[in-house]
């Protein structure tokens, strides 16, 4: 095909190419409004590529970007090209793809993969063969734009090649390919196992036929002197870890002694792709064994990766030490995820805090690293790293050796945690928080040195050193807090506060996050340093940045959530409240911000209960105009969805959870505030949502509006039931979960007439409760749920009682004693008394479930004694003691003892 452009049309796109790399904004944005109109012209395409593969005379910059341009084109319509403009673009890219530039080389094998990801390999037929003659050719740039090209396409579309619809090419380029292995360029050489790579953990059938040969040829090539090739030998034996470990195994020893080697590397690209050995061999049963007799090795390695290098402590600023007044960067603030309310079994819900790993030592909402978490460092910095991935490592073999890893590991960290540089202590107080969880035992004994010793480090005069200390001490928190609390849960409680008060942003944001650990290792056992820690935290509402302020929330909420309705008294509540209403009057109804700010007032309404009530109408009010101002988004946008945004229905989530804390904070008090609103009428839209989410918060308030305010609910019971039924049959369990729960409260509050909805819901609750993989706090609420429907309409559910009791009894005789475990365990009785023949098979599950009580109310206690007795009369005193003979002997005396029998 012998397009060719008109010289005039040519020139002006020159021109445009040009001008568009200018640094000024106003001419970047005229050229971007000229550039849309030319793409209404199908020959506009043919123009980009014609000057990105014809016109070498051009500089690269330009060529380069015509071809970028095209290929966001392709991105967005290919398939609306004319056929001509297609094969021509289709054509060039085949006959230029050995240009003598690299960067044109790049960008046309970027435009490549972008057409075969618009349609599939199938509707480009002679791609792979062409690619497969550069490959063989005698000029370098043809077989490197061939090879750049073929891996890109290779990462892009493993599974289609791998398939018979191409007539299984990999048959074909997987032998080419190993032939490459050999080339005297390491460039080609590190395409060629990259390509190959690709099927690895897909197992390709191709590969697996030529598996040796890979092995040989990947050890040919283990001291190659190119970092990418070393690189992509490293990431190949990794995956081979997990799909062909059985390979592996004969040669584990030769193996385990390169990645130590290549974990040393100097380049850091292969020194963190070796690392991630140690993280898969973790998984792997043949672990133990294996490294056992490297850890002496291995260990130090993974110590000295863990320490910071000069460029990090460049691009972190790891040298300023006082940052509190400098402002954030908008772009340095991750984005952050609600999760929605998740009734447990007489417990409020989730908790929001992320505990936190090695690999992410802030155990925040964001996948930061205390050391590592970018308030000012590029975002590629907040990336994983060699470090990061040294004490993910060591935390998991710490799991997997659990205390053998200590007499490797203590003179190590001896030798590092009071070493004179800095950086080498900082990488040992991280190496002794990465092990806390699997080195727990061994470490008990030397804890009350320790834990004094890190406590002294938060007041290191190098932020780093004190940002880190926080960290690895909340890991330890639940040992802290069993120990004498003047000992050590005080002096660390103080530390922290102070830090929470630093001049160093990083150092306060990792102080908050401890704080939110221990908060919950230590829940009660904070209320007489109440007064002392809502001081602290409510000075740092003037303090704190941006990004801070929103972990400031957390922790916040972690309190109210670990001191519940402790902290109603007036002189927490005038500490608190007024910072907390401050900030929420001043944010918009559209900024995100709202979102750990609604979470924090939820967690807080709920253990203020009345003392909420004073903040309780302004915050009832904007939540429901949030409710309410999203769904009217959402309406609109379906009406047309040219002319408006889909909402972020993440605003109508939190403001549903708010109203759920103060549903359970408030209780009948917030009858008022339901009677003056539609909220009813939106609830129903809301539990209706595609969202799971939004249904998962809407029933969560749909069970907490029943127990506080059911006068509000009943009058929408027949709208509302049909919809509790039809989230009993999704896959998703939170959403199940929340619909059960309320279904067992709505029951509680009905009565007998809950009797019409027996037929709809009890049917799934049968299979909910028989599933094998049904998680446990869904379980626990389902037996609740059925108890209750029991208690108030025995004779509708008992007939079903063999299809559920056994599951029931093992569910429940875990919980602790409540008002929801009564509730169902009255409703089990009045089953049995209905149906004495539904429990005689498993009798014995039940005898257990009773026995799981510590003190039953004596009403409760009386049913449970007339049903065993009146089982051993029916039964006869024989065959009950053959019955009973079968009971482990703690049942036997439990029985004897509580129930004389």
């Amino acid at each position: 095909m012998n397009w060719q452009p008109e010289a005039q049309g040519l020139a002006q796109i020159l021109q445009l190419l040009r001008e568009s790399q200018s640094p000024d904004t106003t001419i970047q944005r005229s050229v971007q409004k000229r550039l849309e109109e030319l793409n209404r012209f199908p020959d506009f395409n043919s123009y980009l590529i014609y000057v990105l593969t014809q016109m070498p005379q051009e500089n690269e910059a330009t060529r380069s970007l015509a071809g970028l341009i095209l290929k966001n084109n392709v991105k967005a319509h290919f398939h609306e090209f004319p056929p001509p403009v297609a094969h021509f673009i289709r054509s060039e890219c085949l006959r230029a793809v050995g240009d003598p530039s690299p960067l044109i080389r790049a960008t046309i094998g970027i435009l490549i993969t972008t057409i075969t990801s618009k349609g599939d390999l199938a509707q480009w037929p002679d791609l792979l063969p062409k690619l497969c003659e550069h490959l063989e050719s005698d000029n370098y740039a043809s077989c490197e734009g061939a090879f750049g090209a073929l891996q890109k396409i290779c990462e892009d579309n493993a599974q289609m090649l791998d398939g018979d619809v191409l007539h299984n090419p990999l048959a074909v380029l997987i032998p080419k390919f190993l032939e490459f292995f050999k080339h005297n360029s390491a460039k080609i050489r590190s395409h060629a196992i990259a390509c190959v790579n690709q099927f690895i953990t897909c197992r390709s059938q191709a590969l697996m036929t030529h598996i040796d040969a890979f092995l040989h040829s990947l050890f040919f090539l283990a001291n190659d002197t190119d970092p990418e090739v070393r690189k992509n030998i490293c990431r190949a034996l990794v995956m081979l870890l997990e799909a062909r470990i059985d390979r592996l195994i004969p040669h584990m020893n030769n193996i385990i002694d390169y990645m130590l080697q290549r974990t040393q590397d100097a380049d850091e690209g292969v020194s963190l792709e070796a690392c991630e050995f140690w993280l898969s061999l973790a998984d792997e049963p043949v672990c133990k064994d294996a490294l056992q007799p490297h850890l002496d090795k291995l260990i130090p390695i993974l110590v000295r990766g863990m320490k910071y290098s000069e460029i990090d402590i460049i691009l972190l600023r790891g040298d300023v030490e006082d940052d509190e007044m400098v402002p954030d960067r908008e772009e340095d603030i991750r984005p952050r995820f609600h999760r929605s309310r998740n009734h447990h079994v007489g417990q409020l819900s989730d908790s929001t805090n992320g505990q936190p790993t090695a690999s992410n030592p802030d155990g925040n909402l964001s996948d930061d690293d205390a050391g590592d978490d970018d308030d000012d460092d590029d975002s590629a910095m907040s990336d994983w790293n060699l470090r990061k991935c040294s004490a993910a490592a060591l935390d998991v073999l710490a799991s997997v050796f659990r205390t053998d890893l200590l007499p490797v590991l203590l003179p190590i960290l001896k030798e590092t945690l009071f070493h004179p540089e800095w950086e080498i202590k900082e990488s040992g107080i991280l190496a002794l928080g990465a092990i806390a969880e699997g080195c727990m035992e061994g470490m008990v004994q030397h804890l009350p040195e320790l834990v004094p010793f890190l406590v002294n480090c938060l007041s290191d005069k190098k932020s780093l050193v004190r940002s880190i200390t926080c960290w690895t001490l909340s890991r330890y928190s639940h040992w802290v807090v069993s120990q004498p609390h003047e000992s050590y849960l005080k002096p660390l409680m103080s530390e922290l506060l102070k830090r929470i008060l630093d001049s160093n942003k990083r150092v306060q944001e990792a102080a908050c996050s401890a704080f939110a650990t221990l908060e919950e290792e230590a829940c009660t056992e904070l209320v007489p340093y109440l007064g002392f820690i809502l001081n602290t935290l409510v000075f740092a509402f003037q303090k704190y940045q941006h990004k801070n302020l929103l972990i400031l929330y957390d922790a916040i909420g972690t309190l109210a959530d670990s001191v519940g309705q402790h902290l109603n008294q007036s002189e927490y509540i005038n500490l608190l409240m007024p910072p907390l209403i401050e900030k929420w009057n001043m944010l918009k109804d559209e900024d995100k911000d709202l979102f750990p700010l609604l979470e924090c007032l939820s967690s807080v309404a709920t253990a203020l209960q009345e003392g909420f009530l004073p903040y309780s109408e302004p915050v009832y009010r904007r939540c429901v105009s949030l409710i309410e101002q999203t769904l009217t988004q959402h309406a609109a946008y379906l009406q047309n969805a040219e002319q408006f945004d889909q909402p972020d229905k993440e605003f109508m989530i939190v403001a549903l959870d708010l109203l759920s804390g103060l549903a359970e904070g408030l209780d009948v008090h917030i009858e008022s505030l339901v009677s003056t609103s539609n909220i009813m009428h939106l609830l129903f839209q809301c539990l209706q949502d595609p969202i799971p989410e939004v249904r998962q918060s809407s029933f969560a308030l749909l069970g907490d509006f029943t127990k506080a305010c059911f006068v509000h609910v009943r009058p929408c019971i027949d709208d509302y039931m049909p919809l509790v039924a039809q989230n009993l049959y999704t896959d998703h369990i939170s959403v199940c979960n929340n619909a059960t729960w309320a279904a067992g409260e709505i029951a509680v509050k009905l009565g007998p007439d809950m009797k019409r909805f027996v037929v709809n819901l009890l049917p799934p609750l049968i299979v909910i409760i028989n599933r094998n993989n049904t998680p446990k706090t869904l379980l626990e609420n389902t037996a609740i749920t059925i108890g209750r429907m029991g208690l108030v309409c025995p004779h509708e559910v008992a007939p079903s009682l063999n299809q559920f009791i056994r599951p029931w009894c093992t569910s429940l005789r875990n919980i602790r004693d409540n008002d929801e475990k009564d509730s169902a365990f009255r409703g089990i009785c009045h089953m049995i008394t209905v149906n004495p023949a539904g429990v005689v098979q498993d009798f014995i599950f039940f005898c257990d479930a009773i026995a799981s009580w510590q003190t039953p109310q004596d009403d409760l206690k009386q049913m449970f004694h007339k049903i065993l007795h009146g089982f051993k009369e029916q039964v006869g005193v024989e065959a009950w003691n053959n019955f009973a003979s079968q009971f482990p002997q703690p049942l036997k005396e439990r029985l004897a003892s509580t129930y004389a029998i």
